[in-house]
């Protein structure tokens, strides 16, 4: 039985409206502004020092980092200004994604949840993506200018492949991963029914999914 949805998403795509609508039609608990703030608890994260901190980090992993723990809000993370050593975040992350995967009716956004909970048989892991035009649509609509709409569809994508090249070893998204790939273009409704529908299709089934890494990950 499926007790948690891991769900990835392209930025743009919508993917944070529609894994709130999910964890409100199971009543679930949603993953995703809360995990930030999980995070930040847990490494008790002072704002002032966090600020002289970030003059000192290199600025490639720190933007690295920042992209891909943000959640379904994209660039307006609180812990966008914070530095977190890289293996201090991960331990913190597995931490919480331990304690997720044991409680469980939960809808988990980004963070790599489909790695950390790949192991966990109650997890249905979902893709979500849409065409670039559709992407800009939606982030323009949410109150982006169009130019800066364009550069994030461009570059967020790009970055969260780096970075899970970089931690994972693995393709970002590794399709082996999840047990559905959805376009948003359909509309979210029909995202949300279909996921729900092959959640309840595949209760039972043998497991799906695997972890494939890529044939050359990272040596960093």
């Amino acid at each position: 039985m499926f007790r948690l949805i891991s769900l990835e998403r392209e930025y743009g795509c919508g993917g944070g409206n529609i894994a709130a609508a999910l964890a409100e039609r199971l009543g679930w608990k949603l993953w995703d502004h809360l995990l930030t703030e999980e995070i930040a608890r847990l490494a008790q994260v002072d704002p002032s020092a966090v600020k002289r901190c970030d003059e000192r980090m290199d600025s490639r992993l720190h933007r690295l980092a920042k992209v891909f723990w943000r959640g379904s809000y994209e660039r307006s993370s609180p812990l966008g200004t914070q530095v977190f050593d890289t293996d201090r975040m991960m331990s913190l992350m597995q931490e919480i994604m331990d304690r997720i995967g044991r409680d469980g009716n939960a809808v988990v956004v980004g963070r790599g949840a489909p790695f950390f909970l790949r192991e966990n048989p109650e997890a249905f892991h979902v893709f979500l993506y849409a065409p670039r035009v559709e992407k800009i649509r939606r982030a323009v609509e949410d109150g982006i200018s169009r130019e800066d709409a364009e550069e994030r569809v461009d570059s967020v994508d790009r970055e969260r492949i780096a970075y899970v090249k970089h931690y994972f070893g693995a393709d970002w998204p590794t399709r082996s991963l999840y047990h559905m790939m959805l376009n948003t273009a359909v509309g979210n409704d029909a995202v949300v029914e279909t996921i729900l529908k092959t959640m309840r299709l595949l209760e039972g089934a043998p497991k799906a999914t695997d972890y494939e890494r890529s044939a050359q990950p990272s040596a960093r």
